[in-house]
C-alpha cells in the first residue's frame, strides 16, 4: 500500500503525514509527500517535532508532484481548504481523501503558540494515521466504496 500526502509546498503538514505514515505502518506500506508547488526546503520545526517525537526523517525532501518514485493507491491532501488554503488535486486513477489540517507554519506568535500549533498539526495526523492503520485488512484490499467512506470519516477526526 503506498500512500501520497499532498499539500502545495511540501515542506510541513504532508512531511509530518509521511513521517508519521512511515513510522507507524507495517512492512510492505510506504507514505511518501510532494506539493504542487514545492517550496525545496522542509521546515525546520516539523523537523525538529518529528525528532523530538523519535521518528526519523533521514533522506525526506521537498519534492514535486511530477517526481514521484512510485504509484500511490491513496492520495490524502492536508491543506486546511477552510482556513482559504487550495489543496492541489492530484489527476491519477486513484483513491481521494481529503484530511485537512491548519498549517502550523503560518501561525504568527510568540514560541509557545508556534509550537502548540505544531503539536497540535502533529497530534490530529497522528490520529487519523492511527485510525487508518486500524481498518480491517479486508477492507483495505476488497471494498474500495466502504474504504473511501472510511477515509473520509477519518478526516473528521481531530479537526
Amino acid at each position: 500500500m503506498n500512500v501520497l500526502f499532498l499539500c502545495t509546498g511540501n515542506s510541513c503538514r504532508s512531511l509530518i503525514g509521511e513521517a508519521v505514515f512511515n513510522h507507524l505502518a507495517p512492512s510492505g506500506w510506504r507514505a511518501i509527500s510532494a506539493g504542487s508547488q514545492p517550496t525545496g526546503k522542509l521546515n525546520e520545526r516539523a523537523l525538529a517535532l518529528l525528532a523530538a517525537k523519535g521518528i526519523p526523517t533521514a533522506g525526506y525532501f521537498s519534492k514535486s508532484w511530477d517526481a514521484l518514485p512510485l504509484v500511490p493507491d491513496i492520495v490524502v491532501t492536508v491543506c486546511a481548504s477552510a482556513a482559504g488554503e487550495t489543496c492541489p488535486a492530484y489527476l491519477g486513477p486513484v483513491l481521494h481523501t481529503h484530511w485537512g489540517v491548519d498549517d502550523p507554519s503560518h501561525v504568527v506568535g510568540p514560541d509557545a503558540e508556534i509550537d502548540a500549533a505544531f503539536e497540535q498539526a502533529y497530534a490530529i495526523l497522528r490520529a487519523r494515521i492511527e485510525a487508518f492503520l486500524a481498518l480491517p485488512p479486508d477492507l483495505l484490499q476488497a471494498d474500495r466504496a466502504r474504504l473511501k467512506v472510511e477515509l473520509d470519516r477519518i478526516g473528521g477526526i481531530g479537526g
